[in-house]
């Protein structure tokens, strides 16, 4: 079984995947992951750049994030374009990452991604999903820390994401078979992964 584990930004969800990789759920990081493809997935960048019509590796010959970021971004139709050449290696690695764990004696695993409801061709990878949520505020707090960002930077980034206070982010939380409310300290949220690690365990040896 897959889980998914999503939430916007600053709301705790690589630190739900870092106490279920304590507990032995192996966890894919779909953005850690798709940032080594870049350089590892054979004429990858050379897809990307052909997509986005410009060159965006760097003077070693890798992968330039910050080209990339000036191409697609707040072009939507840009970042289309690189999806559609990227998620299909996302997808094909995740494959491959997965199949290391069959016969493993592994309960199930997890797939971190902020944008896996929001992408149809991701929809049959995952069997479960988990929503991280937090206060708005809170994030923003926690996100601004983390990153070493102004409030105006990380607000620019919460108003990109579908996950708000709004009536499409309280959708998305309704539709999630977990909710975690990441709301209080560390052991809280400890009990909460474990309720839910217990849960899944449970329903998977029924």
């Amino acid at each position: 079984m897959t889980l998914a584990v999503t939430g916007g930004i600053g709301s705790g969800k690589s630190l739900v995947c870092s106490m279920f990789a304590a507990r032995g759920i192996p966890v894919y990081d779909s953005d850690l992951r798709t940032r080594a493809l870049y350089d590892s997935s054979p004429g990858l960048l050379a897809r990307i750049s052909s997509a986005l019509g410009t060159d965006v590796s760097g003077p070693d010959g890798k992968a330039d994030r910050r080209k990339i970021a000036s191409a697609v971004f707040p072009d939507p139709s840009r970042l289309a374009l690189l999806e559609a050449v990227v998620h299909p290696e996302v997808r094909r690695d995740f494959s491959l990452w997965k199949a290391e764990f069959d016969g493993a004696g592994v309960p199930f695993v997890i797939i971190e991604s902020a944008i896996i409801l929001e992408k149809p061709f991701f929809r049959d990878v995952f069997d479960k999903v988990l929503v991280v949520d937090a206060p708005a505020e809170l994030r923003l707090k926690r996100a601004m820390a983390r990153d070493k960002a102004t409030e105006e930077m990380i607000r620019a980034r919460m108003a990109g994401q579908r996950f708000s206070d709004g009536a499409e982010g309280e959708i998305i939380r309704m539709s999630a078979d977990y909710l975690i409310e990441n709301d209080g300290d560390i052991a809280e949220l400890s009990r909460k992964v474990g309720e839910i690690y217990d849960d899944i365990i449970r329903k998977t040896n029924d």
